[in-house]
């Protein structure tokens, strides 16, 4: 691989940690309440935590997402990320294979989890505006079960070396989900996906989409932060855009019935923001930065017993609410309020059938 892109790789994940490791204010998920109904609750053990999307079935309603790859560091990131998966049954990305694509000395950072984790479920992951064919070749890198196909227009905006022509990215969605041999999910990068974004995307025969919303690993801020002096003094800084973007819980609260099947990430915090977002209509929930940040300082001899307290804590809080299953969430009473309250009223979005779900 060459230095420059070498360099970006571990710049993403170093960014990313300092971003986890700034004080964290108020996001869309403390909007989002429940109505404590107290004689709701159900028996602990009685709840099934495993979901199942489509022919998939996942032991866990929650997933980690892509992170990255690529590079000796990152390599060893996927190694330990591959193992705390195999090792609690919980579903797993990677980070962009296509530098792997690309560069055959870097694949073996992605095949990496395919070796420590030879039966788990895996989703390897392309950039939209690849070739049609990349998408076997990073299925086929990975043995992958699920394709994740990204949309990062925010990002190449921002990026130093990005591209600015997004005119043809509908018809290489288009090739990418008929050409890959797994399902594809089509997800953004941390900056939502619209309403309008997924009709469209069922249009262009998308089974899967995760929204993946603004309030986590802010990429805008990380290509900001990667550009030196020079580039902001000829206009290369975007700090503007700061904001840009909607929140997971706001983009599931504005899909339309006839889109994809939903997941959602970007910002999950916790179990209880785990919780709140199937409750808002996500099939399953991906997790990055609660995870980077104990896989970076503990590999996963550290990840692994917090995988497995979010289990339980999950568990428990379904208990709590009176849901058996993730399913069951969806006829919770969600009270929304404050920013993304605002949101949805903008939206045309019913918050008083919503606090109103399981009857009168």
């Amino acid at each position: 691989m060459d230095a420059e892109r070498a360099a970006r790789k571990d710049d993403h994940v170093r960014l990313a940690r300092e971003q986890r490791d700034e004080p964290r204010g108020r996001t869309d998920f403390d909007d989002l309440e429940f109505v404590h109904h107290a004689l709701a609750g159900v028996d602990a053990e009685r709840v099934e935590l495993s979901v199942r999307l489509g022919e998939w079935h996942w032991p866990t309603p929650f997933y980690a997402n892509g992170m990255t790859g690529g590079t000796e560091w990152t390599t060893r990131i996927n190694r330990e990320l591959a193992i705390a998966a195999r090792e609690t049954g919980m579903p797993m990305a990677c980070g962009s294979v296509s530098v792997a694509l690309d560069d055959a000395e870097a694949a073996g950072g992605f095949a990496v989890i395919r070796e420590e984790n030879p039966d788990g479920f895996v989703m390897a992951n392309i950039g939209v505006g690849r070739d049609a064919d990349d998408a076997v070749r990073a299925v086929e890198l990975l043995r992958a079960d699920a394709l994740q196909l990204h949309l990062n227009a925010v990002q190449e905006t921002a990026m130093p070396e990005g591209s600015r022509d997004f005119s043809g990215w509908e018809r290489s969605v288009e090739r990418i989900i008929a050409a890959s041999p797994v399902p594809v999910i089509v997800k953004e990068v941390g900056f939502g996906l619209s309403r309008r974004t997924l009709r469209r995307l069922a249009e262009l025969g998308a089974q899967f989409a995760d929204v993946s919303g603004a309030g986590g690993t802010d990429f805008l801020r990380i290509e900001n932060a990667r550009h030196d002096s020079a580039s902001r003094s000829a206009g290369g800084d975007f700090a503007m855009l700061s904001g840009f973007g909607q929140s997971a819980l706001a983009c599931l609260l504005d899909a339309p019935a006839d889109g994809p099947r939903l997941l959602a990430s970007g910002g999950v915090r916790n179990p209880f923001d785990v919780v709140k977002a199937l409750a808002a209509g996500a099939g399953a929930v991906g997790v990055a930065g609660s995870f980077l940040q104990p896989l970076l300082a503990g590999g996963a001899e550290a990840l692994v017993p917090l995988i497995e307290r979010w289990i339980a804590q999950t568990t428990a809080i379904l208990a709590l609410l009176g849901a058996e299953t993730p399913a069951a969430l969806g006829s919770t009473d969600l009270l929304v309020r404050g920013r993304l309250a605002e949101y949805c009223r903008l939206r045309g979005i019913d918050l008083v059938a919503l606090a109103s779900r399981s009857g009168p």
